[in-house]
């Protein structure tokens, strides 16, 4: 992977920045994208004070208009781009009936038409140079019914088929385009729905009377497992495998 070009977004959230970590550890020069730019800064200007290849790309993934100037931006400053993570997203719970209007836009405009965008941007390039690798971070909730969450796991299993429709339109382009898809990570995103530890536990063990098994590992998933199934679907040890959903969440989808 050494000396590749890759876009990450969501790059200054708990998944997406040990994503950025991980690839630039691993020799990849790395465009780091997210709306949040002040954050988005803190974590490139470390990264970059550890002699890694990271630049910060403030973007709103929400927006055609941005998205197509900012992977313009990138190849031109960058150059050609060999990699794609779409990992930009937002979680909004509620009971299905109490959702607003608001809640489920946004979800859907970050996690579904956001990628949509961003790989639609990236891939049309990569189909010109007939190669390239997308992975993007899905959710074992597009698979797995949940309760209060059914504006977040809609969305993701839209982006699981998008992004699984769109590796067989560009397969014979030589693109490959594969899913990850994390369980409870130990990020903000999970810690926000805590309220003390009790809620911590509940994530490990489970919860009956919402219809959650636990994790039969006994732990949360740290970010970087996360960012190493990431790597590995984006490497050459995985050049023969695409359409392909990995499901990381130490089997609380009890293999679905």
């Amino acid at each position: 992977m050494r000396g590749m070009t890759a876009l990450v977004t969501g790059a200054a959230g708990g998944i997406g920045s040990a994503i950025v970590r991980t690839l630039a550890e691993r020799g990849v020069r790395v465009a780091a994208v997210d709306r949040d730019a002040e954050v988005l800064s803190r974590v490139v200007a470390q990264l970059r004070g550890e002699s890694l290849q990271v630049h910060a790309y403030p973007c709103d993934v929400t927006s055609s208009a941005a998205v197509n100037l900012m992977v313009d931006t990138v190849e031109r400053e960058l150059g050609p781009l060999d990699q794609l993570v779409n990992a930009a997203g937002v979680l909004r719970t509620g009971e299905a009936t109490a959702l607003t209007d608001e809640a489920w836009s946004a979800t859907f405009a970050v996690n579904t038409t956001g990628v949509f965008y961003v790989s639609r941007a990236v891939v049309s390039r990569m189909r010109e140079r007939r190669c390239g690798a997308v992975v993007t971070v899905a959710s074992n909730s597009a698979g797995t019914p949940r309760t209060e969450m059914a504006a977040y796991a809609a969305s993701k299993a839209a982006t699981t088929m998008f992004t699984k429709c769109l590796g067989l339109e560009v397969a014979r382009h030589g693109i490959r385009c594969n899913l990850v898809a994390p369980g409870s990570t130990d990020t903000p995103m999970l810690s926000s729905l805590w309220d003390g530890d009790s809620s911590k536990r509940a994530s490990i063990d489970g919860v009956p009377s919402a219809y959650r098994v636990g994790i039969p590992l006994g732990r949360l998933a740290q970010p970087s497992d996360v960012a190493d199934a990431v790597a590995f679907l984006l490497s050459d040890q995985a050049a023969h495998i695409t359409l392909h959903d990995l499901t990381v969440d130490g089997g609380a989808a009890l293999g679905a």
